[in-house]
């Protein structure tokens, strides 16, 4: 299930997205940047539609994924 950022908080989307920037394995960059520069990127792609919060029922999690990648199933409850 998809879930409209402007159904969050600031603070709960910025901290989404700052655990999102944070998890292992994310850093793929030859230059190093900034984890604050990191998060206001992917605030960008959700607020621009690149990218979508989707819910899992199964894991109880929220995760960050682009558009074009995300599952039909994932966003059947918009």
């Amino acid at each position: 299930m998809i879930i409209p950022i402007d159904a969050l908080e600031a603070d709960t989307l910025y901290s989404l997205a700052e655990s999102f920037v944070l998890r292992e394995g994310t850093d793929y960059g030859a230059e190093e940047v900034a984890l604050d520069v990191k998060v206001q990127q992917v605030l960008n792609r959700l607020k621009s539609g690149e990218a979508v919060l989707v819910y899992s029922e199964l894991h109880e999690s929220v995760d960050i994924k682009r558009k074009e990648d995300i599952e039909p199933s994932e966003a059947e409850e918009q």
